[in-house]
């Protein structure tokens, strides 16, 4: 199975989510069962299905984050030495050549994109047009409005 590349705060963040997970939301729904069973016939018992649909989605959930991290590789942008390429993990200070407007991104794995927040997944048009690039070059991306050019201002590993 191949590894998927991921940030040591977003490795953090699954790490967060499971124990939450085992330790509030397991047991919840482990009581929420007892309930409803408690209150008698189960074929007719509204309460009993929510909570054991909800035991399945959370017992798949775990799953899910458990097999995520054991299948990534968690990259440190801090230990990068990337002589100012443009990485996985790294921070690109951007300029739209059209508008003018500067953004700054920084290349994360697909868990972890949030574009309000700044971070860009690797797998994005945009990521792909920047990796291997260096400040002062200019990548173009297809964008569903057609083609723009953004130039590399600054690459940080941070």
């Amino acid at each position: 199975m191949t590894k998927t590349p991921l940030t040591v705060s977003g490795a953090e963040k699954l790490r967060t989510e499971l124990h939450r997970l085992k330790t509030i939301e397991r047991p919840a729904v482990v009581a929420a069962i007892a309930e409803a069973r408690a209150h008698g016939d189960l074929s007719e018992n509204a309460e009993y299905d929510a909570a054991k649909e909800r035991q399945g989605f959370v017992e798949g959930r775990i799953r899910e984050v458990e097999s995520k991290l054991s299948n990534a590789q968690i990259i440190d942008p801090k230990l990068l030495d990337a002589d100012g390429k443009v990485v996985f993990g790294a921070t690109i200070d951007l300029e739209d050549q059209d508008s003018s407007e500067q953004v700054v991104y920084q290349i994360v794995g697909e868990d972890e994109a949030d574009i309000k927040a700044g971070k860009l997944s690797v797998a994005s048009p945009m990521a792909r047009a920047l990796i291997g690039k260096f400040a002062g070059d200019v990548a173009q991306v297809q964008a569903p409005g057609g083609m723009r050019e953004f130039e590399i201002l600054d690459v940080r590993y941070e």
